[in-house]
């Protein structure tokens, strides 16, 4: 027979239960790659949460620095000598990306190509203000198409660096965020830290959880304010969004976006957004550019996210329908109404 605690004792552990202090969590925001990124630390105090940020803010304003493709900086400097067809000795920062993009842009098919950099400035598109059109004349397109500047290009040895394209300019706009994200959850793994999300506009990864949940992150509408679903992420996961609405223009009644197709010279159509997960930031970052790319044809998009081993996509064409692979199926909730009808793909 169970014997009952005295009423003292219940209302002892229930005060004590009461009294208990929640584990401390640090957030902070940086203005940095040019939008707000919102690092989140759970069971973090203040001080310690401060220095932790500070770190990272050294950290993503020296990437961002050296990785901007059309301020004055090293990666200027290796566009600049890259036409030279010359070796040069090319800056330690961009030896990292070189390599990695490269590996990346071969598992895409090259459907993630960062060597079309003179394609992305005749678009307008490299540069601190967004371009208001009109789009560049036919001509000048198929004249840098013809020069098919690619990764596979480029020679490195060690750090010696050249092009054997003059075509070739970098622009690691497509991957330079989710590579930054990466190196900062590292960083905090170092410090120690092992429940954090660090978000750049809404492109993240999550390491741990939120105390007794998992992180829950939303997934902006790529057509009305707001969210249109919500995801939770658990464990250790980027989650990477593009669109047609981050940079574009519209000219003559017809929307230009950012995201260059490599094969055509335009920018690519048929999808609104696509929001890829994967284990690290770089690869969901690179995949989410490259599945825009191959389109919403779930034969052309699958075997792209397949090659580059991401575990879930959800894309949404411009006509407001979503396709999802089935890894997704009990971990999207819906935040809009009426809830979208959605189409599972064959699986990842």
């Amino acid at each position: 027979m169970k014997r009952s605690l005295p009423l003292a004792a219940l209302l002892v552990v229930t005060l004590l239960t009461a009294c208990t202090p929640r584990p401390p969590v640090y957030q902070e925001q940086l203005l940095t790659f040019g939008t707000m990124v919102d690092v989140t630390l759970w069971n973090v105090d203040e001080v310690r949460g401060r220095q932790a940020v500070a770190t990272l803010a050294r950290d993503f304003e020296y990437m961002h620095d050296a990785w901007h493709a059309w301020h004055r900086g090293p990666l200027g400097r290796v566009n600049q000598l890259l036409p030279t067809g010359e070796f040069f000795s090319c800056p330690p920062s961009i030896v990292p990306l070189i390599r990695r993009s490269s590996e990346l842009s071969e598992a895409s098919g090259g459907l993630f190509n960062p060597a079309i950099g003179q394609l992305i400035r005749l678009w307008g598109f490299a540069s601190d203000e967004a371009p208001k059109g009109p789009p560049p004349v036919p001509e000048a397109i198929r004249a840098l198409l013809a020069q098919n500047p690619q990764m596979s290009d480029l020679q490195l040895d060690g750090i010696q660096l050249r092009s054997r394209n003059p075509a070739v300019r970098l622009d690691f706009g497509a991957f330079a965020k989710g590579y930054a994200i990466d190196r900062a959850i590292e960083q905090l793994r170092e410090l120690g830290i092992d429940n954090a999300i660090v978000n750049a506009g809404g492109d993240l990864r999550a390491i741990g959880r939120h105390g007794e949940r998992p992180w829950r992150i939303g997934i902006r509408h790529p057509r009305q304010p707001g969210m249109l679903a919500s995801v939770d992420v658990e464990g250790d996961e980027s989650v990477f969004t593009s669109g047609d609405y981050e940079r574009y223009f519209d000219y003559d009644g017809k929307r230009y976006q950012h995201i260059i197709d490599p094969r055509s010279g335009y920018p690519a159509e048929g999808l609104s957004s696509v929001t890829v997960f994967a284990p690290r930031a770089d690869v969901a970052d690179a995949a989410a550019t490259a599945i825009t790319v191959a389109g919403p044809d779930s034969a052309a998009w699958l075997p792209v996210a397949r090659a580059l081993g991401v575990t879930g996509v959800m894309l949404v064409d411009t006509e407001g329908r979503v396709q999802m692979t089935p890894s997704l199926r009990e971990r999207i909730y819906f935040d809009v109404e009426p809830r979208p009808d959605v189409r599972f793909s064959e699986p990842l």
